[in-house]
């Protein structure tokens, strides 16, 4: 089975400069901030995790019902 690396390149990218702006954020002082950045990132990820999941559904749908 084929699996599309780039999304998985898309989830790591996202990550880090997540991580990056959360680390900066939080040495500022501004902690509220850098935590709201964080959840962004975490619903931004989870938008892309539920389409792939979709997308799979749809495909296992197509091969059970010709």
């Amino acid at each position: 089975m084929f699996i599309d690396a780039s999304i998985l390149f898309q989830i790591a990218g996202i990550g880090i400069i997540v991580a990056l702006i959360h680390t900066i954020l939080k040495q500022m002082g501004k902690e509220e901030i850098a935590q709201f950045a964080t959840l962004i990132g975490f619903i931004i990820v989870l938008i892309i995790v539920i389409n792939g999941i979709s997308d799979l559904f749809q495909q296992i749908k197509s091969v059970f019902l010709f």
